[in-house]
């Protein structure tokens, strides 16, 4: 079993993101340690990209910050390589191919496996050029998450077959971001996936508040939020890892609600 695929033993997962670097880096390894004791699952580590395409304006002006800050890649691996002194859980990467490639695929997979990190995320990379990165994840232990989207519905059950760690389901079309509405048939999507795989799936892109967290967790695997704790590490700076903490603490409440 994949170190991810423990993030779902224990019922419904709760999976935070995090933008690596805003306001610096400190701050980011001090919210994750908090968000870690605080019950979350796994924890998405996002590196910061100067054309994040899929992340809605919140996330993207936390890109921005950061990589005003001076945040790098190789800084960031070296934050996660102390971090996994405090934090046991799960991590993976969510980032763009222009930053792996930039690197190199080789090199990249190899840090992420000596920094103790778990997997990656492309939300640019579809289906048909996943092998450009995922031969290489497995050498090296780590899980390439695919993404299925609202309108994948013809390719959910490809998608599933070959998904590793778990299948990451966009609820909405458009970009990251709050909404007050979810409107997709998540259940519908989720049946198909797990008709075609074992792997859990849970849901990310719109979820903000408990209520919306424990009815996507009711019809997947878990929840995924981003937006919402990027714009209080926006709202608080330095003083932000405990508020991120007391969300997520409430966050996790709402996922397990629904069982």
């Amino acid at each position: 079993m994949s170190n991810i695929a423990k993030a779902f033993e224990n019922g419904k997962a709760f999976i935070p993101f995090i933008t690596c670097g805003d306001p610096d880096l400190e701050t980011t390894r001090r919210a994750v340690i908090e968000m870690a004791n605080a019950g979350a699952d796994m924890i998405e580590l996002g590196i910061p990209f100067s054309d994040p395409t899929a992340e809605g304006p919140v996330i993207q002006a936390a890109n921005e910050r950061a990589l005003r800050g001076g945040v790098t890649t190789d800084r960031i691996f070296d934050m996660v390589r102390a971090l996994r002194g405090d934090v046991s859980k799960p991590m993976v990467f969510m980032t763009y191919a222009n930053v792996v490639f930039s690197y190199g695929i080789e090199r990249f997979c190899k840090r992420c496996a000596e920094v103790g990190m778990d997997g990656m995320i492309l939300p640019d990379v579809p289906y048909e050029e996943k092998e450009e990165f995922a031969p290489t994840c497995r050498k090296y232990g780590l899980d390439f998450v695919s993404l299925v989207a609202p309108t994948s519905e013809d390719r959910v059950a490809m998608i599933a077959k070959e998904a590793e760690g778990f299948l990451y389901i966009v609820s909405s079309l458009g970009v990251t971001g709050e909404r007050r509405e979810i409107t997709t048939d998540i259940g519908h999507i989720a049946r198909l996936v797990r008709a075609n795989t074992s792997i859990p799936c849970a849901v990310g892109f719109g979820i903000s508040t408990p209520e919306q967290a424990g009815h996507m967790a009711a019809l997947t695997d878990g929840a995924i939020v981003g937006s919402a704790i990027v714009r209080l590490m926006a709202e608080y700076g330095a003083e932000a890892p405990a508020k991120v903490g007391e969300y997520v603490k409430a966050m996790k409440a709402g996922t397990v609600s629904c069982t």
